[in-house]
């Protein structure tokens, strides 16, 4: 028996494979257990495969892996997609009453389970709860109580009323029924359930409940793929605070708009992908040169143009850390976690207005759409600490005026931070142009003033560097000769690949890195190590080529960007495959 169990439901865009997936987590969360989430959707409302799937454990888990225990399979498709996951042993549910189904073929190893979903769903009150049918199905298979889906299902219909529950709960029961009394299977898997208390999240939902409790009260987006869940989380919830979101018309309208409000004095953010980061840019650059606190979270997917919408690809960087006409100070924060965008969130608020620059927040389709558990303690808003930096009141204005009474709102300080006042502070009324300035905020050409200006914004950036701590975080062997990097949302997969590692015998160290710039100085790590490998899901190898610039060592690399995450076991395996590699050339 697997210490761990992998669930999945496939089908056509459109069946309901994400509501499905999700009523399921949420049942396995409210049951105690641990759940990590992962997506395979098509970019397209209706048709083209779909799949939504569930690993879960009573101990944490932080990655999918490479085997399906459990699949719900609605079209044929589903199970040639999945058959390399497939084992022996593993059960596919599936309903060969319908037409496309009646000639499925199953391998003999396999256990397959024929359950007329859609009319037991007929039974219980209509056809579109087949879904809700195939989980009572697996609830039988993993000898999960029902009662947890019970709770799970009426939350997510509670709101169409008690009769609809009732008939999704009966739905489920039927399934569960005609398993047992038609399979005599002695099914190797038992859900264990415990008192846990777990919350569900994903990246989405934890970069807008961040923004929330760092203050941040107004929003302007135009929805896009992957980015659309963080507009969606703070509509109806930042308004109980007093804050506002707003639907733009586009992405540059967005970014304008969230620039206004900043200026205005609001804690003010904006969220897309790659394609409305281009349309960003010019904006971005205004952001800076007039040094007004914002926060940009670019949700990464697979480029360039429109790409592949709903697939995975850490390809981005270099956009947010050199995009933009001139240059642009700014700061590029990847959070490496979903309890991290939460986190990392609130960090880049707190960078944005201390330093008074533009901050990147860099996240991607897999923590964007990924659901996982956590303990509510991992989310204390009483630890959340707001710094607005250099924020003027009436009462200290005097000293940052000069001999006129003219409030200096580029003045040249020493740490290149000048003060700050929002619209309506007496004696603050001044004026910034995008051309630039003095340090009144008026247009000049003078040769020294254009110095003067340009190294007091990059003196912002050396102030941080000091003044911040931009470490990493460190997993694995500390004393061994291999080192991997990465960064962003590849964590979770290559510490439980340590695991795997580990039970070869291999002992590997680990550093994953949150912040893209400023960055930790890897020099010292990196020359200490035999072999150093760089993770990332992009083709180029853009981390890898910061770091070889940064350190003047040559690394080795593993990228993915097929399009789909890595999985903790793939991950161990060309870990492994890299180290016997080296090994032979040294040999």
């Amino acid at each position: 028996m697997h210490e761990d169990l992998n669930w999945a439901i496939g089908g056509e865009a459109g069946d309901g494979i994400d509501s499905t997936g999700k009523i399921f987590a949420q049942a396995l969360s409210r049951a105690g257990r641990h759940v990590f989430t992962s997506k395979d959707f098509a970019s397209r409302i209706r048709g083209g495969y779909t799949a939504y799937k569930v690993r879960t454990s009573v101990d944490r888990v932080e990655s999918v892996v490479d085997r399906l225990d459990i699949l719900i399979a609605l079209t044929q498709r589903t199970v040639d997609e999945n058959l390399d996951e497939l084992h022996e042993g593993s059960v596919i549910i599936y309903d060969g009453e319908r037409t496309t189904m009646q000639d499925l073929e199953v391998p003999d190893e396999m256990i397959d389970l024929n359950v007329p979903l859609k009319r037991l769903a007929e039974d219980a009150g209509g056809a579109i709860m087949r879904n809700v049918v195939a989980l009572g199905a697996a609830c039988e298979v993993a000898d999960f109580p029902i009662e947890n889906l019970d709770e799970s299902l009426e939350k997510r219909f509670k709101d169409k009323g008690t009769a609809i529950v009732e008939n999704n709960q009966q739905a489920a029961r039927l399934g569960r029924d005609y398993v047992e009394e038609n399979y005599d299977h002695e099914f190797e898997y038992e859900l264990e359930t415990t008192d846990n208390d777990y919350v569900l999240l994903n990246g989405d939902e934890a970069i807008g409940m961040g923004a929330i409790a760092a203050g941040c009260r107004f929003y302007a987006g135009y929805p896009i793929t992957p980015a659309t869940n963080v507009m969606e989380y703070l509509t109806g919830r930042i308004e109980r605070y007093g804050g506002a979101v707003i639907q733009a018309e586009d992405e540059l309208s967005a970014i304008n708009i969230a620039l206004g409000a900043a200026r205005a004095g609001a804690r003010s953010m904006t969220a897309t992908s790659g394609p409305g980061i281009d349309l960003m840019t010019e904006t971005f650059g205004l952001i800076a040169t007039t040094e007004t606190p914002l926060v940009i979270c670019d949700v990464m997917r697979s480029g360039p143009s429109t790409g592949m919408p709903t697939k995975q690809e850490q390809a981005d960087l270099n956009q947010m850390l050199y995009g933009g006409h001139g240059e642009v100070p700014r700061f590029v924060v990847a959070p490496t976690t979903i309890s991290e965008c939460f986190h990392k969130t609130i960090e880049a608020f707190n960078l944005a207005e201390k330093y008074q620059v533009p901050v990147y927040l860099a996240s991607d389709l897999a923590l964007a759409v990924t659901e996982q558990t956590f303990s509510p303690e991992e989310f204390d808003m009483d630890a959340v600490e707001i710094d607005r930096g250099n924020l003027v009141e009436s009462d200290d204005i005097e000293a940052w005026q000069n001999d006129q009474g003219q409030f200096q709102p580029h003045y040249p300080t020493e740490d290149g931070i000048s003060p700050r006042t929002t619209p309506g502070t007496s004696g603050g009324a001044h004026m910034t142009t995008g051309l630039e300035h003095d340090e009144l905020g008026r247009r000049t050409e003078d040769t020294d003033v254009r110095i003067e200006q340009v190294d007091k914004r990059d003196r912002k950036v050396e102030t941080a560097i000091e003044r911040e701590d931009w470490s990493y975080r460190e997993f694995g062997d500390p004393d061994a000769d291999t080192l991997v990097i990465s960064w962003g949302s590849n964590e979770g997969a290559m510490r439980e690949a340590l695991d795997f590692l580990e039970d070869d015998g291999i002992s590997v160290r680990f550093i994953s890195c949150s912040y893209m710039y400023p960055r930790a100085d890897l020099t010292e790590e990196i020359e200490s190590a035999d072999q150093v490998i760089v993770v990332e899901c992009n083709a180029g190898g853009q981390f890898a080529d910061l770091l070889e610039h940064d350190t003047l060592t040559r690394v080795d690399r593993i990228n993915k960007y097929n399009g789909i995450r890595f999985k903790a076991d793939e991950l161990a395996t060309d870990v492994k495959d890299m180290i016997a590699e080296s090994t032979e050339v040294t040999a």
